[in-house]
């Protein structure tokens, strides 16, 4: 959630609502920043932060030995039921809730390091068994957790660290006896085991487990720009009156060459749908999976074995590595705040972090930063500093030459011209402070009030530590600003900044059931981020490079031939594959200020007589298609047909809730009733939508999965081929679509044994998805996989011939 919960939001509209309306007018016509926060700031009333403080108490992100509790017996139940995955999610939660050196801690990780165990997963379970003994694992219990380290030893092929193992396990029997008869008996047979299967790994060479860390292959730039870090010498930066800064081709630039890689500024993990915990409710505890759960709230990666906050229940990471850089960072500021910082969003959450990692770079430079550049919006204006060599920014954060012999040509530039990937880069990203409108301003003031009022409840002593010793002089105090006010200013101006320049870090998420034999997928947001390089290029409804991420990192490719001269276009959201030209230009006019005059909405805008478009109706009787606005009449020759949109949007929209029932069941494993449910949606589609509708294509990869589900892979195929045939008409053969539509095909074709069908399409998909992605990715690892399979079985004397 962007920006806060909707009770704070109608709480604030209404307190907007009964200001008397001189206040209103002084908060609506405020010239700066400055004036905005400080009459805003006042209004907020302790009653406002008792009601912001029921709120945020709905959110459980302290540690409670309840919940640990609760949260293990589920994941004991999930194992029992040899749901091993849903067992380790529940003991992460567990585990994220007990206390630090507890005992219900190491219990919680012992039984995550079991399901691990069963996973398959055996480097992680040997980490959770350390962490299971280092927290105080009960002696009592120790054996069998010695017993599965030295499984996981023999598995990984280690086995003298495994015969170590076994040797401190009889020793701790003969040494104590803890142990009933029976259970004796019992790990004695599974010592046993053990052995056997050491001395079977001890002549065989030491295996080292494959890092789980995926590496960037061939994603390096390959010359990185002088003027502009983490971007490519192909482009350069420009700026212009009316479009502002932006990137230009320097050459010709082919499909799939990386433009741009770079890592986040400030990054924060999307908390997905974290409902607060409503009073009175019988169950206190969520037990739903968010991709809080699953990825480091640092750097993002996916993980099994999250590493939980000493201090809250909420932030989790991958490794301790990342669970102390975050920590001192800015965790150390926001452990405390985390219940609030969910009630105000993730907009308000990025704002305090940015000012917070603004502490890492030079303190002097940074306080000048706010005090200083702000000076001219009245916040505060350092004495030792000359205002005539300021300069000047009005609320777009455009400059007004004040001195050539110091003025950047363009914002975010040192002095030489090189742009700064760094907080000063982040502060010149534009708030559009005066498109936001009066209500939206205060609601953001307001909670930015709010955030500082808790901050100075801590004395501001989160501001003042843990900066970098290099930064400061000897026995130099770190000192901010004497009020909180500058670090509000400037939290509100990253508020306002991120509607327009946010940028969504998305996942490729698996979908379906776990069974199915080929991959279903769509694109998730995992996180919300700033990334100075990727703000500057210009938005296009059609646009020449594709974006994709690894963690906190976003790579950005040329996905078609860019001429030298040429700008560098990025989408923000509207496609036109997936909207018409008025729908994208009232979304973009709405949340970035401005009316798109890219290539593709000019020539629609040209054509106000356009047919009926890929999403159009059809007549029932001759096929044709429907054409007009609230009536429709048929396109035909001789016929005279028509219809009202109302009732054929009526039907589309039942035969989508049908589409999504047959779904379900195929979700459950009823695949004949589900197959019998879409052949009748297909014969209802094609009586009344056009060949190209989205929702014929959805059907078709649906009874595309079905089949695959039944094994019968030729109707798998048949019916994935004509969904290949609507996604290429509505995004083109070159998109990413295609490429991780065509991946699907492949895995039909590679589990159907049809080997010539199968290596044509492996190499369509490689070639598309290797422009969008580079040959890092998942899916196309997978396909060089496949393909290496199909080409081994080719060259078997006697073999199937290609």
């Amino acid at each position: 959630m962007d920006l806060p919960v909707d009770e704070w939001k109608s709480y604030i509209l209404q307190k907007w609502s009964l200001l008397p309306k001189s206040i209103q007018v002084t908060i609506s016509t405020a010239k700066t920043l400055n004036d905005l926060f400080l009459h805003s700031s006042p209004l907020l009333q302790p009653e406002d932060e008792m009601f912001l403080k029921r709120l945020s108490g709905g959110y459980l992100v302290g540690k409670d030995p309840d919940a640990s509790l609760f949260y293990r017996e589920k994941g004991n139940k999930k194992f029992r039921e040899k749901d091993y995955m849903g067992a380790t999610v529940l003991y992460s939660k567990a585990v994220s809730h007990s206390g630090p050196s507890s005992t219900d801690m190491s219990l919680c990780y012992a039984n995550r390091s079991a399901a691990l165990f069963h996973l398959g997963q055996y480097e992680t379970c040997l980490k959770d068994i350390v962490r299971a003994q280092t927290h105080g694992y009960p002696e009592r219990l120790q054996p069998k957790l010695l017993l599965r380290k030295a499984e996981c030893l023999v598995t990984l092929g280690r086995p003298q660290e495994a015969s170590q193992t076994i040797s401190d396990l009889e020793s701790n029997f003969a040494a104590k006896a803890t142990l009933s008869a029976s259970q004796f008996q019992i790990l004695q047979r599974t010592l046993c085991r053990v052995k056997v299967k050491v001395q079977e790994k001890e002549n065989l060479p030491e295996i080292f487990p494959e890092a789980l860390t995926k590496t960037f292959e061939g994603v390096d730039l390959r010359e990185e720009n002088e003027q502009i870090p983490s971007a490519s010498s192909s482009v350069s930066l420009h700026i212009d009156p009316l479009k502002g800064r932006y990137l230009v081709a320097t050459k010709d630039i082919l499909p799939g060459e990386l433009l741009v890689k770079e890592d986040a500024f400030v990054s924060v993990l999307n908390p997905g749908e974290m409902p607060p915990r409503r009073h009175g409710l019988e169950s206190k505890w969520d037990i739903q999976v968010t991709n809080g759960d699953l990825h480091c709230h640092r750097c993002l990666r996916r993980t099994l074995a999250p590493v939980p906050c000493d201090g809250c229940s909420y932030a989790k990471y991958c490794s301790q590595a990342c669970m102390q850089q975050a920590w001192d960072r800015y965790h150390s500021v926001e452990c405390s705040l985390g219940a609030l910082l969910l009630t105000l969003g993730v907009f308000c959450h990025v704002a305090l972090r940015s000012t917070l990692l603004a502490r890492f770079e030079d303190v002097d430079k940074v306080i000048k930063k706010l005090c200083g550049e702000m000076s001219n919006q009245g916040i505060c204006l350092p004495e030792s500093r000359d205002p005539a060599q300021i300069l000047k920014y009005d609320l777009r954060g455009e400059g007004e030459k004040k001195d050539k012999a110091v003025e950047t040509p363009i914002p975010g530039c040192d002095i030489n011209g090189k742009y700064e990937r760094n907080y000063n880069a982040v502060f010149h990203l534009l708030p559009h402070t005066e498109n936001h409108s009066p209500e939206h301003k205060f609601l953001c003031a307001v909670s930015v009030s709010a955030l500082c009022r808790q901050l100075e409840a801590a004395s501001l002593q989160a501001f003042t530590t843990d900066l970098q010793p290099t930064k400061l002089k000897a026995a130099e105090t770190p000192v901010l600003c004497a009020e909180l006010n500058v670090w509000g200013v400037a939290m509100l101006r990253h508020m306002l900044q991120l509607q327009c320049n946010a940028q969504a870090i998305t996942t490729i998420q698996q979908t379906g059931s776990k069974e199915n034999l080929i991959t279903d997928t769509q694109q998730v947001r995992l996180a919300t981020a700033l990334f100075p390089v990727v703000s500057l290029l210009n938005h296009s409804c059609s646009p020449n490079t594709s974006m994709s991420f690894f963690g906190t990192i976003a790579t950005i490719r040329a996905s078609q031939l860019i001429r030298r001269g040429q700008e560098i276009f990025h989408c923000y959201g509207p496609h036109e594959s997936r909207m018409g030209v008025a729908e994208r230009r009232q979304k973009l006019r709405s949340q970035y200020f401005f009316d798109c005059n890219c290539p593709p909405c000019e020539r629609e805008r040209q054509k106000p007589s356009a047919g009926p478009g890929r999403e159009a109706f059809r007549c029932h009787r001759c096929r044709a298609l429907l054409q007009g606005d609230d009536v429709l009449s048929c396109g035909g020759p001789a016929c005279t047909e028509s219809l009202g949109r109302g009732l054929l949007v009526s039907r589309l929209q039942d035969l989508q809730r049908q589409v999504g029932a047959a779904q379900k069941r195929l979700r459950n494993g009823r695949l004949e009733l589900a197959i019998q449910l879409l052949l009748g949606c297909q014969s209802d589609a094609e009586s009344f939508l056009s060949a190209d509708h989205s929702m014929v294509g959805e059907i078709e990869d649906t009874l595309a999965q079905a089949y695959a589900a039944l094994g019968d892979w030729e109707k798998s195929a048949t019916h994935l081929q004509e969904s290949l045939r609507v996604v290429e008409v509505h995004h083109g053969p070159s998109s990413v679509e295609m490429g991780h539509e065509l991946f699907k095909l492949a895995q039909v074709f590679f589990n159907g044994c049809a080997i010539p069908e199968a290596l044509n399409t492996i190499q369509k998909a490689e070639k598309v998805l290797l422009v969008h992605y580079g040959p890092w990715n998942d899916e196309i690892r997978e396909l060089q996989k496949m393909k290496s399979c199909l080409l081994d079985l080719l060259s078997i004397p006697g073999g199937p011939k290609e």
